[in-house]
């Protein structure tokens, strides 16, 4: 713990204001931090009480970046349906510093680590028909003769790809920054989602959106998407598949 960050839990945990310490970012993930990490740290505020330390919410230096949050928001941010929905893999490895609600604070982040079992099978449904739908689109482009947007689309389904792998394992997708981390450390189970090899298609997807390796992840994800059973979101668009299959 950095002499800053110590200094400032200590300050934190003297206020009575003060329910909850969170460390997350790079410091939690281990090999990531560099020169350059700061400490990302979530100071989870009482709801009826008074502290000063809300008024450095927002506050950023070279080792410390604060979010001051209210206990109620706290429970519900990064969750489903929230503006702040992007928020949710900032708490995937987030470590408690301080918890004066017997447990309550690691409950809360442990049901942001992981998908819901519902929330899984809901995530997987419309990622993977909007994953169909830019693959389809991009693939149509380059059919006809438009491949600087066929490239375009190819580039906007990767992100849809990669939720899709990720929420068929219950698991939030990570930040870019951290896709490799994730891959290497927790495999999602299949050698063609292995770093080694999923980062070089998503690499000349973003390079080209060359339509042959569009059709060989396409086949993966069908594959993996129907034998956990969302069949019913690729037998929905019929006919059209088999303009994302092989030939």
């Amino acid at each position: 713990m950095s002499d800053t960050l110590a200094a400032f839990t200590a300050r934190a945990a003297e206020d009575p204001g003060v329910v909850g310490l969170v460390l997350s970012g790079s410091q939690v993930h281990e090999g990531m931090p560099t020169g350059h990490s700061d400490h990302d740290l979530h100071v989870v505020v009482g709801d009826e009480a008074a502290s000063p330390l809300v008024e450095l919410d927002g506050f950023r230096s070279a080792h410390l970046d604060l979010v001051v949050i209210p206990l109620a928001e706290f429970r519900t941010r990064g969750m489903p349906g929230r503006p702040d929905h992007f928020a949710r893999y900032s708490y995937v490895h987030a470590e408690v510093l301080l918890d004066r609600l017997d447990g309550d604070i690691a409950r809360i982040l442990d049901e942001k680590r992981r998908l819901g079992a519902e929330e899984a099978r809901a995530a997987v449904d419309g990622w993977l028909d909007a994953y169909v739908n830019q693959t389809y689109r991009s693939l149509k482009s380059y059919r006809d003769g438009h491949p600087d947007m066929g490239h375009l689309d190819a580039a906007e389904s990767v992100p849809y790809a990669l939720e899709v792998l990720f929420a068929l394992h219950r698991r939030v997708r990570p930040y870019n920054k951290y896709l490799r981390w994730e891959l290497e450390r927790s495999p999602l189970g299949d050698r063609r989602w292995e770093a080694d090899r999923l980062l070089p298609v998503v690499e000349r997807l973003l390079t080209d959106g060359d339509p042959d390796t569009q059709r060989a992840l396409f086949t993966g994800i069908e594959g993996a998407a129907r034998r956990a059973g969302h069949g019913g979101v690729l037998d929905s668009w019929r006919t059209d598949l088999e303009l994302l299959r092989p030939s």
